[in-house]
C-alpha cells in the first residue's frame, strides 16, 4: 500500500468523482483509477460503487476512509514538525458566523504586519461543523463560544462578552438605559436559525428568567437580524463586537441590568493533532489581541 493511493482514494472519497479527483491530484484518470484498483486488490474488496456520474463510498470504504484520514493527517503533522516555524506556514481557523465578521478581520490584518510570511485561511461554519472540521484534521483552530462537550478539543477561553438588547431606535423600549426580563416578556424576537449556538445561548437566558421568546423570523446572518429589527419584526440579542461595528442610527443596542447575559468567546484544537510553533504564535498573539478588542466601548 502506497501514500499516493491513499491520497488519491481520499481525493475521489471527498469529490464523488474520478475526474475531478485525478485534476486535483494532477494525473490522468486512468493512472488514478488503476492505482485505486491495485489498493481495491490489496484489500480484498471495492472501495467505491462506481455510477454513471460519480463514485460513492461502500461500507467498506467508508470505514477505510477513516483510517485512510488519519494516516494523512499524521503525515501532514510529521512535514509540519519538520518544517516548523514560527513565523511562516499555514493555519486553517475555523470560526461561527457570530464571531468571525467581527473579530477575524482585525485580528488576522495585525498578524499579518507582524508575520507576513504566515497563510492564514478561514472557515465559517456552525460549531457542529466546525468540530467537524477540528476532529477531521481540516481546520487546525476553531474559534467558538462555550459551551462545548467534545472530548477531543482542547479549549482555552479567550473573553466574557456580553449580550445586548437590539432595538428599532422609535421603540419604546429605546428611551430606557438598562433593561430587565419584565420589559422583554411581551416582545417578538428575531432569531438566528436553531443551527446557530447564540439561538441556544438567547432561549437559554429568556427561559432561565421564564420567558418564552415569540420569533417573528429566523435566518443565518446575523446581520440579517439587525435589519430585520431596524424594520420593526422584533427585537433580538446581540453580541456586543457585532453592536461595535453597527452605526446605523435607526437601531439602539441596550445591556440588561445585573445578571446580564454574556457568551465565552474560547479557541479550540484536536487535542491530538501537533502543534506547530505558528499555531502557538497566533494562539499567544489572538489571546492578546482579544484582550485589547475588549476594552472598545460599544456605542449607545
Amino acid at each position: 500500500m502506497e501514500l499516493h493511493q491513499l491520497r488519491y482514494f481520499a481525493k475521489v472519497a471527498d469529490l464523488g468523482n474520478f475526474t475531478n479527483a485525478a485534476k486535483a491530484c494532477h494525473v490522468s484518470q486512468p493512472s488514478l483509477s488503476s492505482q485505486i484498483a491495485k489498493l481495491e486488490r490489496q484489500l480484498g474488496q471495492p472501495l467505491f460503487e462506481r455510477q454513471a456520474r460519480g463514485a460513492r463510498l461502500t461500507e467498506a470504504g467508508k470505514r477505510f476512509k477513516e483510517r485512510a484520514d488519519q494516516i494523512l493527517r499524521l503525515v501532514e503533522d510529521a512535514t509540519s514538525c519538520v518544517n516548523d516555524s514560527s513565523d511562516a506556514g499555514r493555519l486553517v481557523i475555523a470560526s461561527i458566523p457570530t464571531i468571525a465578521p467581527y473579530l477575524l478581520p482585525v485580528i488576522l490584518a495585525h498578524f499579518a504586519s507582524k508575520y507576513p510570511l504566515a497563510q492564514i485561511e478561514v472557515i465559517e461554519e456552525t460549531t457542529e461543523q466546525i468540530i467537524k472540521l477540528c476532529n477531521e484534521g481540516e481546520a487546525d483552530l476553531a474559534v467558538i463560544a462555550l459551551p462545548i462537550d467534545q472530548p477531543t478539543l482542547e479549549v482555552l477561553p479567550l473573553f466574557e462578552e456580553e449580550l445586548l438588547v437590539v432595538l428599532p431606535a422609535h421603540h419604546a423600549l429605546a428611551r430606557k438605559k438598562k433593561l430587565n426580563m419584565a420589559d422583554l416578556a411581551e416582545q417578538p424576537f428575531v432569531l438566528l436559525h436553531e443551527a446557530h449556538c447564540l439561538t441556544d445561548q438567547t432561549r437559554g437566558f429568556c427561559n432561565r428568567h421564564l420567558v418564552s421568546p415569540i420569533a417573528t423570523a429566523r435566518t443565518h446572518q446575523l446581520t440579517t437580524v439587525q435589519e430585520l429589527v431596524r424594520l420593526g419584526h422584533g427585537i433580538s440579542l446581540i453580541p456586543a463586537m457585532a453592536a461595535r461595528m453597527d452605526q446605523h442610527p435607526e437601531r439602539v443596542y441596550r445591556p440588561f441590568q445585573s445578571p446580564a447575559p454574556t457568551r465565552t468567546i474560547a479557541l479550540g484544537w484536536n487535542r491530538l493533532r501537533y502543534q506547530s510553533k505558528l499555531f502557538k504564535t497566533f494562539v499567544e498573539f489572538l489571546h492578546e489581541e482579544c484582550h485589547e478588542l475588549t476594552k472598545v466601548e460599544v456605542r449607545k
